[in-house]
């Protein structure tokens, strides 16, 4: 089971991040609320920074990539643009989010249009590095926003409320407590 971590020591990673192999993408994603120096990462980007290194990096917690459910909806396409999952994932960890859900497309089938004014907006753009097609995202800090978005998007008996209903933690702290080790 893939995993994702919580690293403390931002300058040490910038500096590993630059002895990766040539080709070799990292995805660290700062910490929101912590700051300070602290990033998400997944575990082939943690593996790439391991290896550029004397020792592994110490990561304060980890948390099973799955632990982080991402809704796709039955519209999803530009399959080869999509990020990374473990990307996606460390992303809404880095937003201290539980869930994210795929909202490129509404529900006539039109690419949402959204200009994010700050970073800890939870609608987001990203896709796979050196990817076509750009996607939106909506991440929920908490199962109750989650909830209320989907029923409100997609309707109180769709396929994403049932989604929602069923995230396994309430908000960011229930999740790292559960799943952290």
């Amino acid at each position: 089971m893939s995993r994702l971590f919580f690293v403390l020591d931002g300058g040490e990673m910038v500096k590993r991040r630059t002895q990766v192999p040539k080709g070799s993408v990292v995805e660290a994603w700062p910490d929101m609320q912590v700051g300070g120096g602290t990033f998400w990462v997944g575990e082939e980007s943690k593996s790439l920074l391991d290896a550029a290194g004397p020792a592994p990096m110490p990561a304060s917690v980890s948390v099973p990539a799955d632990a982080v459910p991402i809704f796709y909806g039955p519209r999803l396409c530009d399959l080869e643009s999509l990020p990374r999952e473990e990307s996606l994932r460390a992303r809404v960890l880095s937003a201290h989010g539980v869930a994210v859900a795929w909202i490129t497309l509404d529900r006539d089938g039109q690419r949402v249009a959204h200009e994010p004014k700050t970073l800890d907006e939870p609608i987001f753009h990203l896709r796979r590095p050196g990817g076509g097609a750009g996607h939106v995202w909506r991440l929920f800090r908490t199962k109750a926003d989650a909830a209320a978005w989907m029923e409100q998007t997609y309707g109180a008996d769709s396929e994403g409320a049932e989604w929602a209903r069923a995230l396994p933690a309430e908000d960011f702290d229930a999740l790292v407590k559960r799943h952290a080790g």
